[in-house]
Protein backbone atom coordinates (compact mmCIF):
# COMPACT_ATOMS: atom_id res chain seq x y z
CA UNK A 1 0.00 0.00 0.00
CA UNK A 2 1.38 3.51 -1.04
CA UNK A 3 2.04 5.92 2.27
CA UNK A 4 -0.59 8.60 1.83
CA UNK A 5 -2.75 10.62 4.27
CA UNK A 6 -6.04 8.85 4.31
CA UNK A 7 -5.31 6.14 7.11
CA UNK A 8 -7.75 6.56 9.60
CA UNK A 9 -6.33 5.88 13.13
CA UNK A 10 -9.68 4.19 14.40
CA UNK A 11 -10.35 1.85 11.78
CA UNK A 12 -11.30 1.98 8.23
CA UNK A 13 -11.50 4.61 6.11
CA UNK A 14 -14.92 5.59 5.94
CA UNK A 15 -15.66 5.12 2.58
CA UNK A 16 -14.25 1.68 2.69
CA UNK A 17 -16.63 0.84 6.03
CA UNK A 18 -19.86 2.05 3.97
CA UNK A 19 -19.36 -0.22 1.24
CA UNK A 20 -18.12 -3.17 3.82
CA UNK A 21 -21.53 -2.58 5.79
CA UNK A 22 -23.85 -2.60 3.01
CA UNK A 23 -22.23 -5.66 1.07
CA UNK A 24 -22.44 -7.17 4.43
CA UNK A 25 -18.49 -8.38 4.03
CA UNK A 26 -17.52 -10.46 7.61
CA UNK A 27 -13.99 -11.66 6.04
CA UNK A 28 -11.35 -9.89 7.66
CA UNK A 29 -9.02 -10.35 4.33
CA UNK A 30 -11.46 -9.22 2.33
CA UNK A 31 -12.32 -5.93 4.64
CA UNK A 32 -8.87 -5.48 4.73
CA UNK A 33 -7.90 -5.48 1.12
CA UNK A 34 -11.37 -3.39 -0.04
CA UNK A 35 -10.00 -0.53 2.77
CA UNK A 36 -6.27 -0.77 1.13
CA UNK A 37 -7.95 -0.13 -2.03
CA UNK A 38 -10.09 2.84 -1.30
CA UNK A 39 -6.93 4.24 0.18
CA UNK A 40 -4.22 3.66 -2.61
CA UNK A 41 -6.98 4.88 -4.86
CA UNK A 42 -7.51 8.43 -2.76
CA UNK A 43 -3.60 8.46 -2.14
CA UNK A 44 -3.41 8.42 -5.63
CA UNK A 45 -5.55 11.15 -6.62
CA UNK A 46 -7.85 8.84 -8.95
CA UNK A 47 -11.10 8.02 -6.54
CA UNK A 48 -12.49 11.35 -7.17
CA UNK A 49 -12.59 10.36 -11.25
CA UNK A 50 -14.40 7.33 -10.12
CA UNK A 51 -17.92 7.06 -10.27
CA UNK A 52 -18.79 3.57 -10.13
CA UNK A 53 -16.56 0.79 -8.88
CA UNK A 54 -17.08 -3.21 -9.27
CA UNK A 55 -14.77 -5.12 -6.70
CA UNK A 56 -16.77 -8.47 -6.82
CA UNK A 57 -15.48 -9.04 -3.90
CA UNK A 58 -17.39 -11.45 -0.97
CA UNK A 59 -18.87 -14.19 -3.27
CA UNK A 60 -22.44 -13.89 -3.68
CA UNK A 61 -24.58 -11.57 -6.07
CA UNK A 62 -25.44 -9.72 -3.26
CA UNK A 63 -22.40 -9.03 -2.17
CA UNK A 64 -21.51 -8.32 -6.15
CA UNK A 65 -24.09 -5.96 -6.95
CA UNK A 66 -22.58 -2.70 -4.85
CA UNK A 67 -20.88 -0.01 -5.98
CA UNK A 68 -17.72 1.12 -4.08
CA UNK A 69 -18.11 4.53 -4.55
CA UNK A 70 -21.95 5.24 -3.66
CA UNK A 71 -23.13 1.64 -2.06
CA UNK A 72 -26.70 2.21 -1.32
CA UNK A 73 -29.15 -0.32 -2.92
CA UNK A 74 -30.71 1.71 -5.97
CA UNK A 75 -30.59 2.39 -9.55
CA UNK A 76 -28.63 5.91 -8.91
CA UNK A 77 -25.83 4.77 -7.01
CA UNK A 78 -25.76 2.71 -10.29
CA UNK A 79 -25.89 -0.91 -7.78
CA UNK A 80 -25.85 -3.79 -10.86
CA UNK A 81 -28.76 -5.53 -11.66
CA UNK A 82 -28.11 -9.20 -13.08
CA UNK A 83 -30.15 -10.99 -15.47
CA UNK A 84 -29.76 -14.61 -16.83
CA UNK A 85 -27.63 -17.10 -15.99
CA UNK A 86 -24.03 -15.98 -13.72
CA UNK A 87 -21.40 -17.50 -11.60
CA UNK A 88 -20.66 -15.72 -8.70
CA UNK A 89 -17.33 -16.72 -6.64
CA UNK A 90 -14.34 -15.31 -4.86
CA UNK A 91 -12.59 -14.88 -7.80
CA UNK A 92 -15.18 -12.04 -9.38
CA UNK A 93 -18.29 -12.86 -11.68
CA UNK A 94 -18.61 -14.71 -14.53
CA UNK A 95 -21.22 -14.36 -16.84
CA UNK A 96 -22.67 -17.80 -18.92
CA UNK A 97 -22.29 -16.08 -22.14
CA UNK A 98 -25.72 -16.76 -23.97
CA UNK A 99 -28.05 -14.83 -22.13
CA UNK A 100 -26.21 -13.37 -19.16
CA UNK A 101 -25.46 -9.73 -18.62
CA UNK A 102 -26.20 -7.09 -15.80
CA UNK A 103 -27.57 -3.71 -16.00
CA UNK A 104 -25.25 -0.29 -14.17
CA UNK A 105 -27.79 2.07 -14.78
CA UNK A 106 -25.05 3.88 -15.61
CA UNK A 107 -26.30 6.52 -18.59
CA UNK A 108 -23.51 8.57 -20.05
CA UNK A 109 -25.88 11.52 -21.75
CA UNK A 110 -26.77 11.69 -18.13
CA UNK A 111 -23.55 11.50 -15.82
CA UNK A 112 -21.24 13.13 -17.70
CA UNK A 113 -21.34 16.93 -18.59
CA UNK A 114 -18.66 16.36 -21.51
CA UNK A 115 -18.52 13.78 -24.73
CA UNK A 116 -14.63 13.90 -24.67
CA UNK A 117 -13.36 12.61 -20.82
CA UNK A 118 -14.39 9.19 -19.74
CA UNK A 119 -12.83 5.71 -18.90
CA UNK A 120 -14.53 2.07 -18.41
CA UNK A 121 -12.77 -0.96 -17.28
CA UNK A 122 -12.78 -4.71 -16.51
CA UNK A 123 -10.23 -6.90 -15.02
CA UNK A 124 -10.75 -10.33 -17.20
CA UNK A 125 -9.03 -13.52 -14.93
CA UNK A 126 -9.76 -15.96 -18.12
CA UNK A 127 -8.86 -16.28 -21.81
CA UNK A 128 -11.75 -16.50 -23.80
CA UNK A 129 -11.96 -15.95 -27.37
CA UNK A 130 -15.88 -15.33 -27.51
CA UNK A 131 -17.43 -12.30 -29.54
CA UNK A 132 -18.52 -10.16 -27.25
CA UNK A 133 -18.83 -6.75 -25.40
CA UNK A 134 -17.50 -6.24 -21.60
CA UNK A 135 -19.03 -3.22 -21.02
CA UNK A 136 -21.29 -1.21 -23.52
CA UNK A 137 -24.30 0.52 -24.43
CA UNK A 138 -25.09 2.05 -28.06
CA UNK A 139 -28.30 4.18 -28.79
CA UNK A 140 -28.29 3.88 -32.70
CA UNK A 141 -25.86 6.89 -32.99
CA UNK A 142 -22.59 6.79 -31.29
CA UNK A 143 -21.69 3.63 -28.60
CA UNK A 144 -19.62 3.56 -25.43
CA UNK A 145 -17.85 -0.14 -25.31
CA UNK A 146 -14.82 -2.33 -24.34
CA UNK A 147 -14.99 -5.94 -26.20
CA UNK A 148 -11.52 -7.66 -24.78
CA UNK A 149 -9.70 -9.95 -27.78
CA UNK A 150 -12.19 -11.13 -30.28
CA UNK A 151 -10.90 -12.19 -33.14
CA UNK A 152 -7.11 -11.43 -31.84
CA UNK A 153 -8.22 -7.31 -31.23
CA UNK A 154 -9.26 -5.22 -28.47
CA UNK A 155 -12.00 -3.09 -29.57
CA UNK A 156 -12.98 0.32 -27.57
CA UNK A 157 -15.90 2.63 -28.67
CA UNK A 158 -15.57 5.87 -27.19
CA UNK A 159 -18.80 8.27 -28.00
CA UNK A 160 -18.78 7.59 -31.75
CA UNK A 161 -18.99 4.38 -34.04
CA UNK A 162 -14.57 4.40 -35.39
CA UNK A 163 -13.43 2.68 -32.70
CA UNK A 164 -9.65 1.68 -31.62
CA UNK A 165 -9.00 -2.03 -32.15
CA UNK A 166 -5.30 -3.07 -31.14
CA UNK A 167 -4.05 -6.70 -31.67
CA UNK A 168 -4.30 -8.47 -28.48
CA UNK A 169 -2.41 -11.70 -27.86
CA UNK A 170 -5.26 -13.24 -24.96
CA UNK A 171 -7.98 -11.76 -22.57
CA UNK A 172 -6.09 -12.21 -19.41
CA UNK A 173 -4.99 -8.52 -17.16
CA UNK A 174 -6.69 -5.29 -16.18
CA UNK A 175 -8.41 -3.33 -19.41
CA UNK A 176 -8.76 0.40 -19.32
CA UNK A 177 -10.43 1.93 -22.21
CA UNK A 178 -9.91 5.62 -21.80
CA UNK A 179 -10.72 9.38 -23.91
CA UNK A 180 -9.16 12.55 -22.94
CA UNK A 181 -10.02 14.72 -25.06
CA UNK A 182 -9.49 13.31 -28.72
CA UNK A 183 -6.76 10.63 -27.58
CA UNK A 184 -8.33 7.49 -27.28
CA UNK A 185 -6.48 4.80 -25.89
CA UNK A 186 -6.63 0.81 -24.35
CA UNK A 187 -4.44 0.05 -21.78
CA UNK A 188 -3.73 -3.32 -20.80
CA UNK A 189 -2.03 -3.96 -17.33
CA UNK A 190 0.66 -1.47 -17.11
CA UNK A 191 1.43 -0.89 -20.96
CA UNK A 192 -0.83 1.19 -23.64
CA UNK A 193 -2.63 -1.42 -25.92
CA UNK A 194 -3.48 1.13 -28.74
CA UNK A 195 -4.01 4.43 -29.49
CA UNK A 196 -5.51 6.61 -31.75
CA UNK A 197 -7.09 10.24 -32.26
CA UNK A 198 -10.71 10.97 -33.19
CA UNK A 199 -13.61 13.09 -32.49
CA UNK A 200 -16.76 12.18 -30.23
CA UNK A 201 -20.00 12.27 -31.36
CA UNK A 202 -21.90 13.19 -28.37
CA UNK A 203 -22.96 10.63 -25.21
CA UNK A 204 -25.18 7.34 -25.83
CA UNK A 205 -28.23 8.18 -24.18
CA UNK A 206 -29.01 4.39 -22.54
CA UNK A 207 -27.36 2.50 -19.62
CA UNK A 208 -24.29 0.43 -19.61
CA UNK A 209 -24.43 -2.97 -19.46
CA UNK A 210 -21.87 -5.24 -17.83
CA UNK A 211 -20.79 -8.60 -20.00
CA UNK A 212 -23.46 -6.71 -22.67
CA UNK A 213 -23.91 -4.38 -24.99
CA UNK A 214 -26.99 -2.09 -24.40
CA UNK A 215 -28.32 -1.79 -28.00
CA UNK A 216 -31.16 0.66 -27.23
CA UNK A 217 -32.46 -0.52 -24.12
CA UNK A 218 -32.63 -4.41 -24.71
CA UNK A 219 -29.54 -6.67 -24.96
CA UNK A 220 -27.57 -6.92 -28.27
CA UNK A 221 -28.05 -10.37 -29.09
CA UNK A 222 -24.93 -12.54 -30.38
CA UNK A 223 -22.77 -10.64 -28.29
CA UNK A 224 -22.84 -11.80 -24.91
CA UNK A 225 -19.66 -12.53 -22.75
CA UNK A 226 -18.33 -15.78 -20.81
CA UNK A 227 -15.23 -13.70 -19.44
CA UNK A 228 -14.70 -13.63 -15.63
CA UNK A 229 -14.69 -10.25 -14.17
CA UNK A 230 -12.45 -9.46 -10.92
CA UNK A 231 -13.04 -6.07 -11.21
CA UNK A 232 -14.67 -3.33 -13.06
CA UNK A 233 -15.11 0.53 -13.30
CA UNK A 234 -16.89 3.64 -14.90
CA UNK A 235 -15.75 6.87 -14.30
CA UNK A 236 -13.71 10.07 -15.99
CA UNK A 237 -10.86 10.16 -18.21
CA UNK A 238 -7.24 8.92 -16.76
CA UNK A 239 -4.19 10.26 -17.70
CA UNK A 240 -1.43 8.03 -18.27
CA UNK A 241 -0.03 8.54 -14.62
CA UNK A 242 -3.76 7.82 -13.62
CA UNK A 243 -3.51 4.37 -15.33
CA UNK A 244 -0.15 3.31 -13.94
CA UNK A 245 -1.43 3.96 -10.61
CA UNK A 246 -4.97 2.82 -11.00
CA UNK A 247 -3.15 -0.51 -12.35
CA UNK A 248 -0.94 -0.44 -9.41
CA UNK A 249 -3.95 -0.21 -7.04
CA UNK A 250 -6.46 -2.95 -8.59
CA UNK A 251 -3.45 -5.55 -9.08
CA UNK A 252 -2.64 -4.85 -5.03
CA UNK A 253 -6.35 -5.48 -4.36
CA UNK A 254 -6.77 -8.92 -6.50
CA UNK A 255 -3.14 -10.12 -4.72
CA UNK A 256 -4.23 -9.13 -1.72
CA UNK A 257 -7.37 -11.47 -2.49
CA UNK A 258 -5.13 -14.37 -4.42
CA UNK A 259 -7.15 -13.79 -7.45
CA UNK A 260 -4.37 -11.79 -9.50
CA UNK A 261 -3.65 -12.80 -13.23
Amino acid sequence: MIINPYVYAGGFDPDAQAFITAAGITDNTQKTAINTLVLDMKGFGIWTKMKAIYPFVGGTATTHKFNLKDPQDTNAAFRLVFFGGWTHSSNGVQANGTNGYANTFFVPSAQYAVDNNHHISVYSRLNQTQNDVELGCYDGTRALQLRVFFTNATEFYSNNLTPVNPADANSVGNYIANRIGTAVKIFKNNTTLGSFTNAANGRPTVSLFLAESNNSGIPNSGLYSNKQYAFASIGDGLTDTDAANFYTAVQNFQVALSRNV
